[in-house]
């Protein structure tokens, strides 16, 4: 039987990482949860909405209650106040966290202490502690919160002024020497035995809101060498990654210390090592591997729409040239629809003015006519309304045809730049 995984806050781009490292794998039945309507529920089949926020007083019962209701087995947090919270209520939950130990997550999720446990093992910032001391020729110098993420209330002052007026404004802001070059992240996976199987690097090209958007892969010996010291120094288990910046000297320096899942780990997964998976496993007791391709990858991120609509089909209608194919090569996109539509026991039907004969274009195209459910090959003077039904839905490149089925048959049509829609159907 497949074992149940909750992801909470299941929209965050940590939750949706998560969804998309284990939503194929046969041996999980993904669920998520969030405290306020996000992008989880466009993602996650089976979404649970309106959890209480983790200081709420009820958090605890209400998690509880749906990993009874659910049979969660394992619940996998996805911001880092949740892992610090499941990680610290650990004992009173129905269900395993996937995450390292409390004293572990206490210590990484404050800056202040992260660097002070490690500076005498690997580089951190400096740490400006008395304001009234930083001389001019500090300047800049980086603020930032000593429990945060991302870059949420971080700040690069250049002055006394602006350093004053920040501070003031936020008392909880650290004062650390600035670092200038380079940032990377630092992918990594310790087993149940407390080895390190795993660390890979990768460079924060292009920052947005504090997510890494264009990312690539570097291979230095330092990034293994710091995490290996790390790991030597924490009580890791699981996924887990860390941070580090040249400073002015093109040293590397700490930024932070995190055991949870990364929003871009896609890069290590799309190298052949999926983190989450591999936490998972870990967690069931088995002994696990890895496997890592050797190739160069980048990777740019944007967003990415997802749409729900109150539209029910049955029989969907696809047209052929300029549609199901374009430019003389299989429009793979629709293919990828059809294929999925079949799976949810729709009708497909293939209706063409063609100008040749169907079967011999579909098999010089290696498209097997077994998907439709009928092939329907019209004459140039038929009208592709007479032939639709009801409840059905048209795919067509020609919108005087789009026009025609919409008026006479009141169903709903689309071209291929529409169909985006339909993926949430």
């Amino acid at each position: 039987m497949k074992k149940n995984v909750l992801v909470f806050p299941c929209g965050s781009e940590i939750g949706l990482e998560i969804y998309r490292s284990l939503e194929f794998s046969k041996e999980f039945k993904l669920l998520g949860a969030s405290s306020v309507a996000d992008h989880g529920k466009f993602v996650y089949q089976n979404y649970i909405p309106n959890i209480p926020f983790v200081e709420n007083d009820e958090f605890i019962n209400v998690i509880n209650k749906i990993i009874k209701k659910h049979q969660i087995d394992y619940i996998f947090p996805a911001h880092d106040s949740v892992v610090l919270k499941l990680a610290q209520e650990r004992d009173s939950l129905a269900c395993e966290v996937l995450t390292s130990s409390f004293e572990t997550c206490e210590l990484t999720r404050s800056k202040l202490q992260t660097y002070q446990n490690l500076k005498s093992i690997i580089p951190t910032p400096r740490i400006f502690k008395d304001l009234n001391k930083i001389k001019d020729s500090d300047f800049p110098i980086f603020l930032k919160p000593e429990v945060g993420q991302g870059s949420k209330n971080t700040y690069l002052v250049n002055n006394k002024e602006e350093l004053c007026f920040y501070t003031n404004k936020d008392h909880s802001l650290m004062a650390l020497e600035y670092l200038p070059g380079k940032e990377y992240t630092v992918d990594c996976f310790t087993d149940k035995s407390g080895s390190l199987l795993f660390s890979q690097g990768r460079e924060r090209v292009r920052i947005l809101n504090g997510i890494s958007v264009n990312s690539k892969v570097i291979n230095n010996l330092k990034f293994e060498y710091l995490a290996k010291k790390i790991n030597e120094s924490i009580d890791l288990d699981g996924v887990w990654f860390f941070q580090v910046k040249e400073n002015k000297e093109g040293e590397l320096a700490l930024l932070e210390v995190a055991p949870r899942v990364a929003g871009t780990m896609s890069m290590s997964r799309m190298l052949g090592v999926n983190l989450p998976l591999l936490s998972l496993f870990s967690f069931m007791g088995y002994e696990v591997n890895i496997l890592k391709n050797n190739f160069g990858i980048e990777v740019d991120r944007s967003l990415k729409s997802r749409y729900k609509i109150n539209l029910n089909f049955e029989n969907i209608y696809v047209d052929f040239d300029d549609t199901l194919i374009i430019d003389d090569k299989i429009n793979h996109k629709l293919m990828s629809f059809i294929y999925r539509w079949l799976g949810e026991n729709k009708n497909i039907y293939l209706i063409t003015k063609h100008s040749k004969d169907i079967d011999k274009s579909l098999m010089g195209y290696k498209i097997s006519s077994d998907i439709f459910t009928e092939i329907i090959h019209l004459k140039p003077e038929e009208e592709k309304y007479e032939f639709i039904k009801e409840n059905s839905i048209f795919i067509d490149d020609s919108f005087s045809e789009r026009k025609s089925v919409f008026l006479k048959t009141k169903n709903a049509v689309f071209s291929m730049n529409e169909i985006d829609c339909l993926e949430g159907n």
